[in-house]
């Protein structure tokens, strides 16, 4: 039987610029060796790596009555991806990011837009809690009228038997709301932060001292650490690591959120948490071989096959 996730979250396009040397001069002019007009948002790359791999996804949004809105809905349904649950609106432009992108790293400039427009009257509760198998949300800090919601909606869906996942992301104006996350934690199965966002909220990217600093009551902690790979805290207080797939990056836009896409498919299909580990390490390490988060996004047996010729 199919397993069903609903991604609630942002939608909107990356510009990426990529190259050795992306890095803004004031009165210079710069040339770039790459450029891309792609899908972006950490939840709608999350959902079309998902689907890609084999997943049926419902992803819940809202983007402008534009050709940018139309183009974000038109490459989630070309990746799989239901969008019977995203909406148009005439109030707002479609948020854009700007990627500028190196091999190693990446800076974000973004037009908010519709992006923080998404709220709860848009969630559809008794479809997610008839028929999903898992919930999840990126960009915590960018979705700014959820924040105050998420606490009850995990807790209802939890209780219906839906598991839940979120992607912090980064925050633009550095508040890191540990005061709404942490309490949050506890409804939640899935965290998967990166170690920038985790030190930034708790203090820590150290596993050992993370440890210590995250609430009692919560389930799993899967931390993305770049090249040093990924650890997977339990409820046990145990860490699990999985070191880095080594590869030659070109892009590392979305690396984050195919990540998220790998441990929720193989957590989803019964994988022990070291397989979930690896998996998502792959399709993160995979992540970084193309320009973009979703083009040439792999399928199951894809990433299966790269870890099997790098074992």
């Amino acid at each position: 039987m199919s397993k069903i996730v609903y991604i609630v979250g942002e939608l909107n396009p990356d510009v990426i610029l990529s190259g050795p040397d992306v890095k803004p001069e004031p009165n210079k002019e710069k040339l770039v060796e790459h450029f891309e007009l792609t899908l972006g948002s950490s939840s709608a790359i999350t959902a079309c790596v998902l689907a890609r791999l084999g997943v049926e996804v419902k992803f819940v949004s809202i983007a402008g009555n534009d050709e940018y809105g139309r183009y974000c809905v038109e490459q989630l349904n070309r990746y799989g991806v239901n969008t019977d649950h995203v909406r148009f609106t005439d109030r707002e432009k479609t948020g854009v990011t700007f990627s500028l992108s190196n091999p190693t790293d990446r800076s974000l400039l973004t037009y908010m837009g519709t992006i923080p427009l998404v709220e709860p009257s848009l969630i559809p509760l008794d479809d997610i809690s008839s028929e999903a198998n898992h919930l999840h949300f990126g960009s915590f800090f960018l979705q700014e009228r959820m924040k105050p919601h998420w606490l009850e909606l995990f807790r209802q869906f939890r209780e219906k038997g839906v598991t839940t996942s979120f992607d912090t992301g980064y925050d633009p104006r550095e508040r890191w709301d540990r005061e709404i996350i942490e309490p949050l934690l506890a409804h939640t199965d899935y965290f998967v932060p990166s170690e920038t966002e985790a030190e930034h909220i708790f203090g820590s990217s150290d596993p050992a001292e993370l440890a210590s600093r995250l609430p009692v009551e919560r389930g799993f902690v899967a931390l993305k650490r770049g090249s040093k790979g990924a650890s997977l805290l339990g409820p046990s207080g145990a860490w699990i690591d999985a070191e880095a797939f080594r590869v030659e990056p070109i892009d590392t836009t979305g690396a984050g959120d195919s990540f998220n896409a790998g441990f929720l498919y193989a957590t989803l299909h019964g994988a022990t948490p070291e397989e979930r580990l690896r998996f998502a390490s792959a399709c993160g390490a995979l992540a970084t071989l193309r320009i973009g988060g979703v083009q040439g996004a792999p399928t199951a047996q894809e990433v299966r096959e790269f870890m099997a010729r790098r074992r």
